[in-house]
């Protein structure tokens, strides 16, 4: 009987070796549906998305920090980074995923207020800008720095509307200048035909020459 027992073989790997089976995937809560709504909102909403890492400010710092942010029209936003990175996979912002790394927050604005807020940063070193993108346009810290130093939009179109204000004055007085040197150049002649044509008197009949006295 012992002869014909079954032995069954040994496992190549120990079990306690193996990865643990994948476990069946979540489904997301009513929260995480919420956050991810809250995000697709913010990059879709706002033309300027900037990451910076998310230091531990103190309650009075951070509130003093959206203070100076929110009077330009930033704010400063702060999402789970699972839930941000899984919302940029599956999106066109991937680009964006080697900046969140650790704890990061978001400042966003609807009109790019680049000026303002890296000159806000800068007052703020503990708070360092990583990047971020404009108007679909992935920019570097660089970036952004590089994108400030640019003249405001009211500046240039000012520029804009002040050249074209010369060209159009210049364009008129070009126009001008050989009517008004035909019309001079005919009252010209005028006069001069008059100053040849001799006296007409009102019979019609022009005046007789006066006689020649003997001498």
């Amino acid at each position: 009987m012992a002869v014909t027992e079954y032995i069954p073989p040994k496992p190549a790997v120990n079990p306690r070796c193996l990865p643990p089976p994948p476990r069946p995937p979540q489904e997301e809560t009513g929260l995480v549906r919420l956050l991810r709504q809250e995000i697709a909102a913010v990059f879709r909403d706002n033309r300027m998305i900037a990451v910076c890492q998310n230091v531990a400010l103190s309650a009075e710092d951070k509130l003093l920090m959206r203070h100076r942010l929110r009077k330009h029209k930033i704010l400063m936003k702060v999402f789970p980074n699972q839930i941000l990175k899984s919302f940029l996979e599956d999106s066109k912002y991937q680009n964006l995923l080697p900046l969140f790394v650790g704890h990061n927050l978001l400042l966003v604005s609807e009109e790019p207020k680049v000026k303002e807020m890296v000159r806000i940063l800068k007052s703020v070193p503990f708070l360092p800008l990583l990047g971020g993108c404009i108007d679909d346009t992935i920019l570097s810290r660089q970036g952004f720095v590089s994108y400030s130093k640019l003249p405001s939009l009211a500046l240039v179109q000012g520029e804009l509307v002040g050249g074209l204000t010369l060209l159009t004055a210049q364009t008129h007085s070009l126009l001008q200048h050989q009517p008004l040197q035909l019309t001079a150049l005919l009252d010209q002649y005028v006069r001069q035909q008059h100053e040849e044509d001799p006296v007409v008197p009102a019979s019609g009949q022009p005046d007789p020459p006066d006689p020649v006295l003997d001498s």
